[in-house]
């Protein structure tokens, strides 16, 4: 159970990978609400996704009115949905902390880099939403699939990138809550290397047939302030 339970939407979060945060978070103590186009079918993936984390605490409402409810919003859409979803849920942002999931897959060259205008997706949105929102990046490289399961060690690290430190820190608790280790990795340009990095993974995963390849942080860091 963590100290203090946050309240957290996570716009998308009837996919996978939305999917399995709610689940983890949940069963760490967090508030979840979930976020889609359709209340209805919001609703539907909250009772699923309490069923599977066996908790009571998750909630489902349309996209706007889901990020209206949190202090704390994740965006858990595909690449191609970023920008309309921002523009959708911008008016219930301001003052808040949006973690962006985001990952540039341009089908079917999911194999390939794309590097988005702009420089990186969260990069995107931090100057879509301005200084008001402070933006954070994380979570792209590790496997929707290993999220979604409860029962699945995450053999991997997460990289939180964004401007402003203390949102970050929030984002490397959140990932500890979920049980994964995560790392302060710089500004919110700086995004770009876990996007990028998670077309690689998916070439490795075929190439090499591995089920979720990740990535993990070397060496044994000195006590940080």
């Amino acid at each position: 159970m963590v100290n203090a339970s946050k309240k957290i939407t996570i716009v998308g979060g009837s996919g996978s990978l939305g999917a399995g945060l709610a689940k983890r978070w949940a069963k760490a103590g967090h508030q979840i609400i979930i976020g889609s186009r359709d209340e209805e079918r919001a609703s539907d993936a909250a009772t699923k996704l309490n069923k599977e984390a066996a908790v009571d605490s998750i909630i489902g409402m349309e996209n706007k009115k889901a990020a209206e409810k949190s202090d704390i919003v994740v965006l858990t859409v595909p690449f191609s949905n970023q920008m309309s979803t921002l523009k959708l849920i911008a008016p219930a942002l301001d003052g808040k902390i949006l973690i962006d999931v985001t990952v540039p897959l341009v089908p079917p060259k999911v194999r390939t880099v794309h590097v988005p205008e702009g420089g990186s997706c969260a990069k995107a949105a931090q100057d879509f939403l301005g200084k008001s929102v402070r933006v954070v990046s994380a979570f792209q490289s590790v496997a929707a699939t290993h999220l979604d399961d409860l029962e699945h060690y995450i053999d991997c690290d997460v990289l939180v990138c964004g401007n402003d430190p203390e949102a970050r820190e929030v984002v490397v608790q959140l990932a500890t809550d979920a049980n994964m280790k995560a790392w302060h990795a710089g500004v919110i340009a700086n995004s770009i290397v876990a996007e990028a990095m998670t077309s690689s993974l998916i070439f490795i995963n075929n190439r090499y047939k591995i089920d979720g390849a990740g990535i993990k942080i070397t060496g044994s860091p000195a006590k940080v302030s």
